[in-house]
Order: C-alpha cells, then structure tokens, then sequence
C-alpha cells in the first residue's frame, strides 16, 4: 500500500514541556490507526502535526502528492453566524455548493431556481453526495438545517462538524475523539459507517469497543516516544500485557545490575578523579531501566468511602415535565446500598434530569424522593468543572481538603493525592488553564472523589479521560464501598460498571433492567413485556421496585410453584455464568479450558434466555 503520510523525527514542545521528541510515525493507504496514551502526553498536538494544522518544534511531515484530509478538531470552531447548512458545505468544490444550492431551493418557494438547481443537480452527477448528506444528516439528527450555529449546543455543534468532515471525499479522515456528545445509538452507526465506508482513518478515541471493531492499528505514546503495534485494541491489550511483563523481567535484572554498578562507582579509589566513561554511561542505562516500569504506573484510586446506612434513595411516583414535554413519567425505584446503575437513552431524553432529582438541584413536579440520613452525594457533571480561571491544581484540591484519607486508612497530603492522579509537583503550580483538556477532566475527578462520598454521580465521565484513566477509573469503581449511578454512552465503561440499567423512553417512561447495557442490547425484542417495563403499569399500581417478584393471584397452583422455581433456576445459571466467565478470565492462555467453558457459557445463555421468556409469559399473566 502507498504512503499517505511521513513524520520523520519530529519533536514537540511547549516551554519547558516535552510531549515527544524525534518519533517517526507513517501511515499507509488502508490502515486505520488510533492513537492513544495519557491525557497531556500529546495525542490531539501529534494529530494536529500530521494534519498539519500545527508545526512540530522540529523535524518533518511529508504527505502524498494531492493528499486530501478531511479533520474533525476535538474543539471545533463553527462560525457562529452562519446557518449549519452553510456550516455543511465549507469544501470547496462544485458539487459541494451545488447541493448546497439545491437544498436552499429545496426550502424556498422559487419554483424556476429550484429547476434550475435540479438541473444542475443532474448535470454534475450530485445526486449521490446529496444522499450521502441526507444519510448522515438523519443518522446524526441533524433536523433543522437553517438554524443558527449560535444557537446550538455544543454536543449539536460536535455532530455538525463531524458530518461536515463526513460528507467530504477525502483520502484520509482524522478524526479527534469523534463518539463524544453522541448518544450510543449515533455511536454504533458511525462505527459501521467507518469500518464499511472510511479506507484511511486516523483518530483518538477512548471507546475501547470502537477501537476493537474499527482500527488495524494502535499508536501508543509513552515516555514521550511512541509505540506501534499492527492490532486492533483486543489484540494491542494482549501484546502490551506481554510487553509489560517482559520489561517487569528486565527491570528486576536490572536492578541487580545497578546495585553492583553502584557499589563498584562507589568503591574506586578516591584518588582517581575520572571514573570509566563506559561504567558511567552504563549505570546511567541501568537507571532508566530499573525504572522504566515504576515510570509506566498509572494513576492510583483508594480513596475510603464515608459509611453508608441501610436506606439510600427512594423514589415514589417521580413526574417531571418542562413545559410540555414529560421527561420523567411516574417513576419510582428503592436504591439498595452498594447498586452499582447505569443509565441510557437518547440525547435529550432526561438522564441528566434525573441526576439532578435526585441529589435536590432539581425538585420533582409531583411525587416524593426521600434521602437516607447517612447518603453523602459527590456529583461529577457533563459541564461544570468548576475551576478559577486562575487557579493551580494544588489551589483546587487545597479548596476542598489538604490532607486526603485513603482507603487502607493512611492519610496523604494534597500534593501526594495530585502526584497519586499523575499530577507530579511543577504540574500543581501551573496554571489550570495550561493544562490539555482531559488533564482538566481528570484533575476535576480527582476533585470529585476526594470528597469521599457514598453516592457516587457521574455523567458522563469518559468524556476527554484517556483510556489508561478509565481502566483505573472502572477499577475502583468496582471495588467502590458505596452507590454508584452513571450516565455514559461508552458501551464498554458501562458493561463494567452497571449491573443494572434505567432506559429512558422518549415518552418520559423510565423501564428497569436488571443487567447489564449489551445485555439489554440483546433483550431488546423483550422488552416490550410488562414485566420489563415499568412505565407501562397504571398509576395507581406503581410500586418501587425490587428485585425479586412474589407471586400474586391470576395463576394456578401449578404455576405459581413454576414462576418461583424459575427464578431461582435463573439465579443458579447467572451464579454459574459469572463463575465461567472468572475462571476463562483466569486460564485464558490454556486452549483446552478455554474451549469447553466456552461451549458450556453458550448452552447456559441460551438456557438464561429460555427460563426468561417463559418466566415473563407468566409475569405477565400475574400482573392480568
């Protein structure tokens, strides 16, 4: 395959900060490449470079002769004056303002221009871009073609931008954290859409499900060098566990090595003043080798939780309207301690609605929420980060606790906490404004949970967070002594976290499922049911829900004995799925293993499945 583009020993700086120095990076025609690392290590500046939006300090980029890019900015910057249909067709070419042309007609009321449009429509072969516009526009739901982008908020103006790069006919599409303000639904569709229609990509993005179904190539910065690995993200997790574990090995070696280095240095005789350049040079390797791994430790969460009582939240019959339009409809719910709740549905639907119910920024039009006396809320939010504009992380961190528990019982000081978050000390006192865009997310998570909270609130936290900060990020909240109730539309943060799901309807129904976001996914066709639908009960009938169902009258005997029966077959089943699903995680090097786990985990979903259907037969036959 041909090279699109070179990068030859370029090096990037911004003061005395160093994000790379002398890489070389190349991508070939066909190759769809991610580039991931920490935030702050440089990925939006190298993306920039390559698009060459921006200037390396030093060295070369070098593209194929008449390259065309079409670059989606992670900030983007929409003239606000103009309508998104002008905003659309910023290429310049024919076609492009030829069906820009069209559409205004389209909207017009000039019979003659609007010939004279389809006219040229026809003369320029246009049609198929104009459809291409319109499947994009729809998929993205952009509707109001003639709104001002002044008007727009900023997930509409990310969706504008990304379908104008979209609809362009480049060879090479950089894309910087397209899936951000997408809802999952736009999310899955544009994975398709690149996977089947893109043939050159270049993009960050934290989706670690997009990675894998999307990308042949990973790019990984570290230690301000870059690293390449031929894989998709599933494949590049494999290759970067062996990679680690191989420089675990040397840097134990090394170790030893440095101590005997050490020891010689410090030994030689004091009359001779010029030590051995070559043993010198060779301790100064063993150093940065011993400490290679210890460099590569991401950030640490263990934070103490504060303690949680037995009642937590309980919602009675919740309606919220705003003017017209019910965004929460008759919604009741008992949070137990320690539920870990996901939440989906559409932009717009009221997710953030119900946040805000719940920890009192908003009240309810009708209906009771009561709170436990022991609940502590920490709110991380979609927007408000809540920075001076002049302000140090240290200030940040300071205005809220200077000394931090943790959760083993040690406490640390501020400054400590911040280096734990990958903030080390000439960080702290720069000023916030400084630092990158996920750096600011994560030192407002660092905010957030040093509150120690019992409650925790998150919506949409992978927003900007890179994926090493989410691997950590999840890994806590799994272990986390507390609720935890998360918007979020990244399949993959969601699968790990939720082991319940609320999915808004666009009606203001709110239905309770009790699993996981692909599981819901794959129980979709059920989910008409009554059962799975709490929305549909009549008023008088709400009830909070719980988990487990008692049978009520409308069935025989026999039935009754059935529906309990099958509850506790369909717990025994999940106990067993969970418990193949750890042991494949444990022995997944030995084939033999792997294989009939495997085969048993299939007969036991399709068993899950059976059992569900005939137990939702008989619920709704109860609830008659």
């Amino acid at each position: 395959m041909a090279d699109l583009l070179q990068a030859r020993d370029i090096t990037k700086r911004y003061g005395d900060r160093l994000l790379f120095e002398a890489v070389n990076f190349y991508l070939s025609e066909g190759d769809k490449t991610a580039i991931i690392g920490l935030n702050g290590s440089g990925k939006t500046s190298l993306l920039r470079i390559l698009a060459q939006h921006e200037s390396p300090t030093q060295g070369t980029v070098t593209c194929k002769k008449d390259l065309k890019i079409s670059f989606l900015e992670q900030d983007c910057a929409l003239d606000e004056n103009k309508t998104v249909i002008e905003a659309m067709f910023h290429a310049d070419n024919s076609i492009a303002r030829c069906v820009a042309e069209y559409e205004k007609a389209v909207a017009g009321t000039d019979k003659q221009l609007l010939q004279q449009c389809t006219d040229n429509m026809d003369q320029l072969g246009a049609w198929q871009y104009e459809n291409k516009l319109r499947k994009i526009l729809d998929k993205l739901k952009i509707t109001n073609l003639y709104q001002k982008i002044s008007e727009l908020s900023g997930g509409q103006k990310k969706r504008v931008a990304l379908a104008s790069v979209l609809v362009e006919e480049s060879d090479l599409l950089i894309l910087d954290e397209p899936t951000n303000h997408l809802d999952i639904e736009m999310i899955e569709w544009l994975e398709k859409y690149l996977d089947e229609e893109v043939n050159s990509l270049l993009m960050i993005t934290h989706d670690r499900y997009f990675l894998d179904r999307v990308c042949n190539g990973i790019v990984e910065i570290d230690n301000h060098a870059l690293m390449f690995y031929r894989a998709n993200y599933s494949r590049y997790v494999e290759l970067k566990a062996m990679q680690t574990e191989a420089m675990q090995a040397g840097a134990d070696k090394a170790e030893n090595l440095l101590r005997t280095e050490i020891d010689w240095l410090r030994r030689m005789p004091k009359a001779r003043t010029h030590k051995p350049k070559y043993r010198v040079k060779a301790v100064d390797e063993l150093v940065k080798k011993a400490n290679s791994v210890n460099r590569n430790k991401t950030l640490e969460i263990n934070m103490q939780a504060s303690r949680l009582g037995s009642k937590v939240v309980n919602l009675k019959n919740v309606n919220k309207a705003f003017g017209d339009r019910p965004v929460i409809r008759d919604f009741s719910y008992v949070f137990a301690p320690y539920e870990k709740l996901g939440i989906a549905g559409n932009n717009g639907c009221g997710k953030t609605t119900l946040l805000k119910l719940i920890t009192g920024q908003l009240k309810p039009d009708t209906g009771k929420i009561s709170i436990g006396d022991t609940v502590k809320f920490a709110y991380y939010s979609q927007n408000d980060m809540a920075f001076y504009d002049d302000e140090r992380p240290i200030d940040a961190v300071n205005r809220i606790a200077e000394v931090v528990k943790l959760s083993d019982g040690n406490t640390v000081s501020a400054s400590a906490f911040l280096n734990m978050f990958k903030f080390p000390v000439p960080v702290q006192f720069e000023k916030i404004s400084k630092l990158s865009g996920g750096e600011k997310r994560r030192l407002y998570l660092c905010t957030v949970l040093m509150q120690q909270p019992n409650f925790l609130i998150l919506d949409e936290p992978t927003n900007d967070l890179d994926i090493i900060t989410l691997q950590v990020l999840e890994d806590y909240l799994m272990r986390f002594n507390g609720c935890v109730l998360v918007v979020s539309h990244d399949r993959f943060f969601m699968d790990k976290i939720a082991d319940r799901v609320f999915v808004f309807d666009t009606d203001g129904q709110i239905r309770d499922f009790p699993g996981n976001y692909s599981e819901f996914l794959n129980s979709k066709p059920l989910m008409h049911h009554k059962a799975y639908n709490s929305g549909k009960k009549k008023p008088e009938q709400q009830e909070p829900i719980y988990s487990n169902s008692k049978p009520k009258k409308g069935l025989t005997f026999k039935e009754r004995h059935e529906l309990v029966q099958l509850e506790k077959d369909i717990e025994q089943l999940e106990n067993e799925k969970k418990s193949i699903e750890e042991e494949m995680n444990n022995n997944g090097a030995n084939h033999t293993l792997l294989f009939a786990s495997t085969h048993r985990l299939a007969e036991i979903i399709a068993l899950i499945q059976e059992k569900e259907e005939r137990w939702l037969i008989l619920s709704e036959k109860q609830a008659d």
